[in-house]
């Protein structure tokens, strides 16, 4: 589980890190990582969301993949900037992945989009 302080929950704020200005987005075959930095929270601790549709499956398969991005996003916290805000959303590939197929696919998508 993430700490509170690093959680994403507001509708305005996911929409904000997906498609607002400044957002960069990196995706591959299992996941899509949005990233967005602004001037308003540079102090910030840099905050994780979760979009995992049902086209990845039904609610054990989401919960599990769910769970699994968010235990290898815990690890990679500190290497995100301060007041950066990320969604990482599932596409439907992700259902079958292992944990160490979301952990790869992860670290690359985040650095790329936190690099932009």
């Amino acid at each position: 589980m993430l700490p509170a302080r690093h959680r994403l929950r507001e509708s305005a704020d996911f929409t904000a890190a997906v498609r607002g200005p400044g957002a960069t987005r990196a995706g591959g075959r299992l996941i899509v990582v949005h990233a967005n930095r602004t001037d308003a929270r540079a102090e910030l601790p840099p905050r994780v969301g979760f979009v995992v549709s049902k086209a990845v499956g039904n609610a054990v398969v989401r919960n599990r993949t769910k769970r699994r991005l968010r235990a290898s996003m815990a690890t990679r916290l500190h290497g995100i900037p301060a007041g950066t805000d990320v969604v990482v959303r599932a596409n439907a590939a992700a259902a079958g992945a292992t944990y160490d197929d979301l952990d790869v696919a992860l670290e690359r998508q985040l650095a790329k989009a936190c690099r932009r």
